[in-house]
């Protein structure tokens, strides 16, 4: 969760060096979806990126 946590806030802070890591999935799938989740709830992130965000879900 704590990884998750620190993507999800990285993507608001620091999107383009952050964006890559969830395009690349190179976070486990639990962690991967949970910083999807958290990103999305954040108020931080644009609804474009929200958007985009939800299509790199893994399923």
């Amino acid at each position: 969760m704590m990884v998750a946590w620190f993507f999800a806030t990285a993507l608001a802070k620091q999107w383009d060096l952050a964006i890559p890591y969830i395009e690349q999935r190179s976070l486990a799938p639990w962690t991967h979806n949970k910083t999807i989740q958290k990103a999305i709830e954040s108020y931080r992130i644009t609804p474009e990126q929200k958007k985009y965000l939800r299509t790199l879900k893994i399923k």
